[in-house]
């Protein structure tokens, strides 16, 4: 049986959705809403290879009322997931909701109230959780082979936001925030490694480089363009993430490790083949450091280059969809990332945000904001 897909929002991020499920056996990519006539059009072309013919809608509920699908994506701009996820939870449809869940954790929380009880399942795009040399350092993990995480230390140097739809990746209103927007991944890494939850969160971070010659509509974006993020786990782990988004010339876009008191594993990532100076496409690499005999093991992570080739993650929106589906298969169960997730992914950006802000580290209590005096 072929799995109709709906797709919600026809920019960069859901026609990257659109490529990948036409490499997904058993998957049809058969309607597309957008607001945007145009961006409508063009998202059909992307999503004609997943063969069949593709409805186009000009809103969401349109899509929802004509009940054509068997699952839907929202891959929409951040700040309309809470409204588009509101209707959505109103199909018995699964959902795969593109990060962050919501801009703000006041309406994650919102979300997860009117979702309890539901039947189908919603799963929160974490696409770096899939990327193959990400997978093999959490199989490592999770296989014992640093011992016990002490420490996760997340490294991404990278190209600035890409220009999108009226530029709403520009501004803070509109994402969340860099730190929610773009960090979210790395927040929901951190708990996944440690299996325990952030206390304490400390950050600096500065507007310094990107778009500070830009305006629209008489606004300049405000983003952080780069940050230092320090989290402390109740475990007893911690995090830190360092981002700079005004390095398209390094080596390696990102560098997870995980050091344990056994050893120390670290993923290497590069960036997207279409930001190479050949434009090709490169491997990853996955390396374990032994503590004991210094031994250290590396491994080239192949991936097929049509995988990497349909989108900018590495490979990962592909196995993500290649996991969504089979949860869909199966006739529903829990996703392998779950709204609670999408929860902790944005509060945890949003206490980096507000730690950033105003110089002073911000304490998670039972999931709630505090801000010591």
């Amino acid at each position: 049986m072929t799995l109709r897909y709906g797709i919600i929002g026809a920019g960069m991020m859901g026609r990257e959705h659109m490529q990948n499920l036409a490499l997904v056996d058993g998957a049809a990519v058969t309607a597309i809403a957008d607001p945007d006539e145009s961006m409508r059009a063009r998202a059909a072309l992307f999503a004609g290879g997943a063969g069949g013919e593709v409805k186009l809608y000009a809103d969401h509920k349109t899509m929802f009322a004509a009940d054509a699908c068997d699952a839907y994506i929202i891959a929409s701009p951040n700040d309309t997931h809470r409204d588009i996820l509101g209707d959505a939870l109103g199909t018995s449809k699964p959902l795969l909701c593109e990060k962050p869940l919501c801009t703000t954790a006041a309406d994650c929380r919102s979300i997860l109230k009117q979702a309890a009880g539901r039947t189908a399942p919603v799963w929160v795009a974490m696409e770096y959780r899939y990327m193959p040399p990400l997978r093999r350092l959490l199989e490592a993990v999770a296989g014992g082979a640093v011992g016990t995480p002490r420490m996760v230390a997340i490294r991404e140097h990278r190209y600035p936001f890409l220009d999108k739809v009226r530029q709403w990746n520009r501004f803070n209103r509109r994402t969340g925030g860099t730190l929610v927007e773009k960090c979210c991944h790395f927040w929901d890494l951190m708990r996944l490694v440690t299996g325990s939850d952030p206390v304490r969160v400390c950050a600096s971070a500065g507007v310094d480089v990107n778009h500070l010659d830009e305006s629209y509509g008489g606004h300049v974006p405000d983003i952080f363009d780069n940050a230092f993020v320090i989290v402390d786990f109740a475990s007893g782990a911690r995090g830190m993430v360092d981002l700079c988004m005004f390095a398209e010339g390094a080596a390696w876009q990102d560098v997870i490790s995980v050091a344990g008191d056994a050893a120390r594993a670290d993923a290497w990532v590069p960036g997207p083949g279409r930001f190479s100076r050949d434009g090709g496409e490169r491997a990853a690499q996955f390396t374990l450091s032994r503590r004991a005999d210094k031994l250290v093991t590396t491994e080239t992570v192949e991936t097929d280059e049509r995988i990497l080739q349909a989108g900018d993650h590495h490979g990962a929106t592909y196995f993500q969809h290649l996991r969504f589906r089979d949860l869909i298969r199966a006739g529903g169960g829990a996703p392998e990332v779950s709204l609670d997730d999408g929860l902790w992914s944005v509060l945890v950006g949003e206490a980096a945000e507000i730690a950033a802000r105003s110089g002073r580290a911000v304490l998670l209590e039972g999931g709630e904001l505090a801000v010591p005096e």
